[in-house]
């Protein structure tokens, strides 16, 4: 690495960093374009690559380097357009088509209705007998889906065992006063 380089971007020297900013910046455009990147996007990644440049020259990395200013810079901005494709992979795009109204395919229609069955209504009816301790427990439980540790920190019990246990009591209670129950 060419040591008048990393020295001027440890100190600033602007005369010398917006030179050494404008040396390679045409060719990094060109270079990207075989990425596939845009104009605007190159920029952005230029100037990324190059502030890493001066951080990686006041950290010291760059005393350790055996090639180019140019070649390091180029590397650095490589890594930043792979990742800038990996998060362009990760975001999907709408597509119109897809949900065209004028499709082949048939409607669906829903029938919601809100009765309940007779052994959710037995369910419901039992589930209120039961103490508010029991009801908050198993809510937590069964229709939050909460894991006994997520429990135990909201409810300021000690341990996962002691919610374990108690949730067990409370389910017991609730299958017994449902099997005794007059159908």
């Amino acid at each position: 690495m060419e040591h008048n380089y990393v020295d001027a971007l440890k100190d600033n020297n602007d005369k010398i960093v917006k030179e050494l900013y404008g040396r390679h910046r045409a060719e990094f455009f060109g270079f990207s374009r075989t990425y596939r990147i845009s104009e605007n996007d190159s920029a952005d990644i230029y100037q990324e690559a190059f502030l890493a440049m001066r951080k990686h020259a006041i950290s010291g990395k760059l005393n350790e380097v055996n090639c180019s200013f140019k070649t390091y810079l180029f590397g650095i901005g490589k890594y930043l357009i792979f990742n800038k494709h990996k998060a362009d992979a990760s975001m999907s795009h709408y597509n119109r088509n897809l949900h065209n109204s004028d499709s082949d395919y048939e409607s669906i229609s829903v029938d919601i209705t809100n009765e309940l069955t007779e052994q959710q209504r037995l369910l419901r009816h039992y589930f209120k007998q039961l103490g508010k301790s029991c009801q908050q427990m198993l809510t937590l439980s069964f229709y939050r889906g909460l894991t006994n540790e997520e429990i135990a920190k909201q409810l300021g019990y000690e341990s996962e065992a002691v919610v374990r246990s108690h949730k067990s009591r409370c389910l017991k209670t609730l299958k017994d006063l449902i099997k005794t129950s007059p159908r």
